[in-house]
Parts: C-alpha cells; structure tokens; sequence
C-alpha cells in the first residue's frame, strides 16, 4: 500500500453558528490542510497517481476559500464551518471534481495544535 501526502493553505475567517464561547465571533484562521491518497498499485511509471493532479485539485477548492468569510460561502450556508465540515467539504469536492481519485482522507489544521479529519471508511 502506497500512500501520497500533499499540502496546501489557505487564510479564511468564519464564526460557529449556534457556538457560545470565542468563536461565535468573527475570526480568522491561517488553516493548513493535508491530502492523503492511498493505492495499492503503482503505473508503468512507478507512480501511484502524478502529485501535480492532486495539487491541481485541491488548489482549485482552497483558492475558492482563501480570504473569505466561510460563512458566506455555498458550501458553508448549511453547515458550520468548523475545521470538520472543512475537511468534509474539501473532500467532497476533490472527489466529485477528480472522480479518478478515490482512497482520500483529508486534513484541516486551524492551528498547529488543532486540527480534524475527514474520510470515507469504504475507500480510505
């Protein structure tokens, strides 16, 4: 079993609906976020799958989020936008954007000591 990690970042603010405490205000986040893809099989080539289609897609969500308020975001006019629903959504997208990726887990750091994860237990 190979796995591939790739990072990213983005600067983003939000607030948690519903939250009593700090963070039902207004605040931002420098948030890292990792991608991690398993496969058992490498190509003829001896990759599992190329890093620049995964950079490629998780480049196209975070670039969608840098510098915004979460909360006024599509994807976050449901759900809170805690660093959980973060790793849902990213993962969500990446998979629906790039079907060929499949085995996901996906990362949000909202500090260095914080973070979540998101994956699906029948591909990951």
């Amino acid at each position: 079993m190979y796995e591939l990690i790739i990072k990213g970042e983005f600067s983003a603010a939000h607030h948690l609906r519903g939250y009593k405490g700090k963070c039902e205000n207004l605040h931002g986040h420098n948030y890292g976020v990792e991608l991690y893809l398993r496969q058992n099989r490498l190509d003829k080539l001896g990759m599992a799958i190329d890093f620049t289609i995964l950079k490629k897609s998780l480049d196209k969500v975070l670039a969608e989020y840098d510098h915004h308020d979460l909360n006024g975001l599509k994807d976050f006019a449901k759900l809170n936008p805690t660093a959980e629903n973060i790793a849902y959504m990213i993962h969500r997208r990446i998979r629906k954007n790039s079907p060929r990726i499949k085995n996901l887990k996906v990362c949000v750091w909202e500090s260095s000591k914080a973070g979540a994860c998101y994956f699906n237990t029948t591909n990951y």
